[in-house]
């Protein structure tokens, strides 16, 4: 059972994931403000499944591995590990200076979003849509389209070496967001 506000919720976190990719895509930057919220909306996802889940075994004094009215804690645990495990990804990728320290901060709460279960098909999805940035940003654009905002950013970025990883991990969030709540 899902709690009413798990759509507004997930929206919501959809919406700023998609901003944050904007702001990557745009500025390099993918700010503290926006990983610090979506940190807090799935804290918020998940405080109201464990209210508004029905009676369980924790209810009855059961299991330790319940929590609240009925919402078992092991889904909780399994997205924190999904959040941890791609942000010690992140880190080490920071580490070597593959990637930068907002994208490195912005897999913790896409792992939380994303969860256990679908990590393999968000990195399936991720590998994809690296490659697919890589052949962009390496195929020439006409010069007619070179007038348009977005390509004038795309020859920005090709110009100089740096990607915005957070556009391409945002969009392979989405997707498997979509199949996981949907």
């Amino acid at each position: 059972m899902i709690s009413p506000v798990e759509p507004l919720i997930l929206a919501a976190a959809a919406t700023l994931m998609a901003y944050t990719a904007w702001e990557d895509f745009s500025r390099w930057k993918i700010p503290n403000g926006h990983v610090m919220a979506l940190i807090a909306l799935y804290a918020i996802l998940a405080l109201s499944r464990w209210l508004l889940a029905p009676a369980g075994p924790a209810a009855s004094g059961g299991v330790l591995s319940e929590i609240g009215p009925g919402w078992s804690a092991q889904g909780l645990w399994w997205d924190l590990g999904a959040g941890a495990l791609l942000f010690v990804i992140g880190f080490a990728l920071w580490a070597l200076r593959m990637m930068g320290a907002g994208d490195a901060k912005l897999l913790f709460p896409i792992g939380l979003f994303v969860g256990w279960a679908d990590l393999l098909a968000f990195a399936f999805l991720l590998m994809i849509g690296g490659v697919l940035a890589f052949v962009l940003l390496k195929l020439p654009i006409p010069l007619q389209y070179h007038a348009f905002p977005g390509v004038v950013r795309l020859e920005e970025i090709r110009k100089s070496g740096k990607v915005p990883y957070g556009v391409v991990m945002v969009v392979a969030a989405l997707i498997v967001m979509a199949h996981r709540y949907m």
